[in-house]
């Protein structure tokens, strides 16, 4: 995928919000004066005094297939069959491609493709109660314990704001998207925090489609032209609006209408563009390869992820759950989620990708990330055989996008309840993340008081999980 150049406007948000090297005087002529763009001396001296060097991009997109509700670690990916019974549960561990590595016997699937895989068995935090606080900490690396609510301004913002801030997706692409819902912390709740742009402003949210991919009428209108409203026409429209836009700027001061016009033209390349258009046609996909990654919600989510990666998106969320206690909250029934409807759809649309995106000649440019917001208690309750909360060792994997193929990071304890090597934090994992796409998780960015917010506040990245 081929990092696309920004325009001027694209520059002059950066410039505001991104410690970087100050413009020249022949930039700045181009670009009008410093109020103009809504830069303040301050800032500019503030960024030339954080500049870091440059990070290296292994991969330049990243699908995040968030396991909501956190998934249990002892039924998936470190299963202990010399445990005792009520510790060890009713699955059996298969052998996988990687040597020495067991996996559950109904990921089947995923078990032929761990060699492809980067395999994080040792990471913990500090929430065990709150789904809110747990997926924030696990998609921010901020760590902010059991504070659960809703979502607040002063959130740090996702990984897609930030990925699509400092490596701008070509102008006619979606910067980033979340799908197929916004993940409630119980049904009817709140929206879940993490998925948003936090400090970052609203206009660093993500795209929601929050439709259906499996529905056999699947669109999304808000993206679709009206059959008579041509291209043409519309980027007429758009001239106009922008002259309008430059009368207003005169009259009421830049800040507001500047913004302002970011988002119409945002939208009106978006609109117009072909490619995103076409990203969003999940039925020009052959029926076999829908099969393969599955025909539920989930599984076509996944793929449409794919399709919009490659069609200039750079990060895409797909959250496995309507709200926190849906899909992956096996306090009730564990075994019987996983084995009939869980792990299936988890197993085909998982490998479906790896396999689709190797095939393309993505695989090496953009990381696939299973997360989730904790584990489950290495003893079995009463509850239908179910599995509780269990923030203090998971697992979490990684494919593609510079990260090692073969390896199992970490280790924990005989029952899976606590890190026994290398032990590792959300912090740590999110800033390996950032440091694979060639964002410095150390770099400091500007919210929009001009307040420096460092982009992993704790946790450095973990070099040994990535090629070298």
């Amino acid at each position: 995928m081929r990092e696309t150049p920004v325009n001027g406007s694209r520059e002059l948000e950066s410039t505001s919000r991104i410690a970087r090297l100050r413009p020249s005087r022949r930039e700045w002529l181009r670009m009008g004066s410093v109020g103009a763009a809504g830069l303040t001396l301050p800032a500019l001296l503030w960024a030339d005094e954080n500049r870091l060097p440059v990070v290296a991009p292994r991969a330049d997109a990243c699908i995040i297939i968030h396991l909501n509700g956190g998934p249990s670690h002892l039924d998936m990916w470190d299963m202990k069959p010399d445990a005792p019974a009520e510790v060890r549960g009713e699955f059996k561990p298969i052998a996988s491609s990687l040597p020495g590595l067991m996996v559950s016997e109904h990921l089947p699937r995923m078990a032929t493709r761990m060699h492809r895989c980067a395999l994080v068995r040792s990471m913990h935090h500090s929430v065990n109660n709150a789904h809110a606080a747990a997926v924030y900490v696990s998609l921010t690396g901020h760590d902010r314990g059991e504070q659960g609510g809703g979502t607040k301004p002063t959130d740090n913002p996702t990984p897609g704001s930030v990925l699509s801030l400092v490596r701008p997706p070509p102008v006619d692409a979606i910067p980033h998207a979340a799908l197929p819902y916004m993940t409630k912390e119980g049904a009817g709740g709140p929206p879940q925090p993490g998925f948003f742009g936090g400090w970052l402003g609203r206009s660093a949210d993500p795209l929601w489609i929050l439709r259906d991919p499996n529905a056999s009428d699947f669109s999304i209108p808000e993206f679709t032209l009206r059959g008579d409203v041509p291209s043409e026409r519309l980027a007429g429209r758009g001239g106009l609006l922008g002259d309008l836009n430059r009368q207003l700027d005169a009259a009421r001061g830049a800040a507001g209408p500047i913004a302002m016009n970011r988002f119409q033209q945002r939208a009106l390349d978006v609109l117009t563009s072909s490619t995103t258009q076409a990203a969003l046609r999940l039925d020009r996909e052959p029926a076999a390869l829908r099969d393969a990654y599955g025909r539920n919600i989930y599984g076509q989510s996944v793929l449409l992820a794919r399709r919009m990666i490659e069609a200039g998106t750079r990060l895409v969320t797909v959250s496995w759950a309507p709200d926190a206690n849906a899909t992956w909250d096996t306090h009730g029934g564990n075994f019987k989620k996983l084995k009939n409807t869980l792990l299936p759809q988890f197993d085909a649309a998982c490998s479906a990708l790896i396999d689709d995106l190797s095939t393309r000649g993505m695989l090496e440019r953009t990381v696939i990330a299973v997360l989730g917001d904790f584990g489950r208690t290495p003893k079995i309750n009463g509850n239908d055989g179910g599995r509780d909360h269990w923030n203090f060792c998971y697992s979490i994997l990684f494919a593609g996008g510079g990260f090692k193929p073969g390896l199992v990071y970490g280790a924990s304890d005989r029952t899976g309840a606590f890190p026994a090597d290398r032990p590792v934090t959300p912090g740590q994992s999110i800033a390996t993340l950032y440091q694979a796409l060639g964002v410095d998780y150390r770099r400091q960015l500007l919210d929009s008081l001009q307040r420096p917010h460092r982009i992993v506040p704790v946790g450095d990245a973990l070099p040994d999980l990535l090629n070298g």
